[in-house]
């Protein structure tokens, strides 16, 4: 199972200079619970804007530079090496950004998009999904309260 797993505003914004442009403490913990233990498949500077490797993740690193190593994380050039490497792994992530998001909706069979209720200003954007090819299989609203300045909704989608 290949799935994306992403977070965005209503506007599909995902964020502003390599930064998220929210703060929501509940959809940071709902990541590490669907992610742990897994491979997460990322571009370089999705991998860049952490200060260090997630803990107990596989992180394959997706790059057009030849040279590019950092400890703790597999580099590949090609969204399909990234996948062929995480072959074993019943549940591989694609974790960001725009560009690998892209590149992914083709190949992914869920996405778990947590929409943000707000518009954003944003320099990355979460690609349109295209409703005759993705079936919505599971909705739950979050309301805004004193952790989250924004409600949000968590959505699954399975292809069909």
């Amino acid at each position: 199972m290949l799935t994306i797993i992403a977070a965005a505003g209503e506007n599909n914004a995902l964020g502003k200079e390599n930064d998220l442009v929210w703060h929501l403490p509940d959809d940071f913990k709902r990541f590490k619970e669907l992610t742990s233990g897994h491979h997460i498949i990322m571009g370089r500077k999705t991998f860049e804007s952490f200060p260090k490797p997630l803990p107990k993740r596989t992180h394959l690193v997706i790059t057009r530079k030849d040279n590019y190593k950092k400890e703790g994380i597999i580099v590949v050039h090609s969204i399909e090496r990234a996948i062929e490497f995480s072959k074993e792994d019943p549940q591989t992530f694609i974790i960001g950004g725009g560009e690998i998001y892209k590149m992914g909706l083709e190949l992914a069979d869920r996405i778990e998009l947590t929409r943000v209720h707000g518009t954003f200003e944003a320099d990355t954007f979460f690609p349109e999904i295209d409703e005759s090819k993705w079936n919505l299989v599971s909705e739950v609203f979050h309301d805004k309260d004193e952790k989250h300045d924004y409600a949000f909704t968590y959505l699954t989608y399975d292809r069909k």
